[in-house]
């Protein structure tokens, strides 16, 4: 498949798999400097490749582009080496982190791949003035980041592995989330702390 056809592909996977809904996120891919980005408004479940907007990286985007056109672009004018921004709104994420801290793994994996995931607030009257700004760069430290409240944006050298980073931290958040709920996770740190002590 040509980048288009696998821009489409992955941003299907996102919704098939319970990351976005219908209607949410937003996705794009690097050829040099064009930049193929889904549109406003795109439904994961009909989205085809001749929806999809073709954007300049050095230039602002086209009227139709996703409202997070700018944000991706400004991704990839601070990581050379990055071809794939994905933005998704995995619901275990968004909802453990609102509180607005960073979110440190506590499952191998998660923390093996992102020891901690940067958590910023950017006011919604602002969203889209500081939002290109704020996320890339914090996206040139670190391959994925949350907007309080919003979603998680992923970047990467492919849409796979943009998509693998996406997909493991929903999977942590959503571990996160059962051992809060089994209470094992405040047993875990409970059991810390008499370590400590007994240190």
């Amino acid at each position: 498949m040509n980048l288009p056809e696998q821009l489409v592909q992955y941003y299907r996977w996102l919704r098939q798999y319970g990351i976005n809904d219908s209607h949410s996120g937003n996705a794009s891919v690097r050829d040099g400097e064009t930049v193929w980005v889904t549109p406003t408004g795109a439904c994961a479940d009909t989205l085809q490749t001749s929806d999809l907007i073709k954007c300049n990286i050095n230039e602002a985007p086209p009227t139709g582009a996703s409202l997070d056109a700018p944000l991706h672009l400004e991704v990839y004018r601070r990581n050379s080496s990055t071809t794939a921004v994905l933005h998704s709104h995995g619901a275990h994420t968004v909802g453990i982190t609102l509180s607005g801290d960073d979110f440190i793994p506590v499952d191998f994996e998660g923390f093996f791949y992102f020891p901690k995931v940067p958590v910023i607030t950017i006011p919604f009257e602002r969203y889209v003035s500081d939002s290109p700004r704020m996320v890339a760069e914090i996206l040139t430290e670190c391959p994925i980041m949350v907007v309080k409240g919003h979603g998680v944006y992923a970047h990467a050298k492919t849409l796979n592995l943009a998509y693998k980073w996406t997909c493991s931290l929903e999977l942590s958040a959503k571990t996160y989330f059962i051992a809060q709920q089994s209470g094992s996770l405040g047993i875990a740190n409970k059991n810390k702390k008499m370590k400590k002590i007994k240190k």
